[in-house]
């Protein structure tokens, strides 16, 4: 199976949320994150419960949990072949609906320009 292409959503101001967001979490969150990214990288639409979830609109989490804490990042394909990582929470029983409705947002805005909403990483 071939790797799923995962990008960023970058905002209109070229502010990218998820590594905005990345960047306030604990060294293992970071990293326990960063390993969930890997792994949609790898089975894209095939990943399914517990490591990733449908939530509504087109909208999936990542679910990673570190001790007590419950973090989760929101993406939605583009196509086929990739997958656009909004931005990411930490939530206590749900994603609260504002959050999930940012990520539609996100998911229209790039839809509607995706060259100007994408921001690759370097690397694999």
């Amino acid at each position: 199976m071939p790797r799923t292409r995962v990008v960023f959503y970058r905002d209109d101001d070229g502010s990218v949320p998820l590594v905005a967001w990345l960047d306030a979490q604990s060294k293992k969150a970071r990293v326990k994150c960063r390993y969930k990214i890997d792994r949609l990288r790898e089975l894209g639409h095939e990943l399914r419960r517990p490591e990733s979830d449908y939530l509504r609109d087109g909208i999936y989490e990542l679910r990673v949990r570190l001790g007590s804490v419950n973090y989760r990042i929101l993406y939605f394909f583009h196509g086929n072949t990739a997958a656009v990582v909004s931005h990411g929470v930490r939530k206590e029983r749900a994603v609260p609906a504002k959050e999930v409705d940012r990520a539609v947002r996100c998911k229209k805005h790039f839809e509607a320009d995706p060259v100007a909403h994408t921001y690759e990483e370097d690397g694999p």
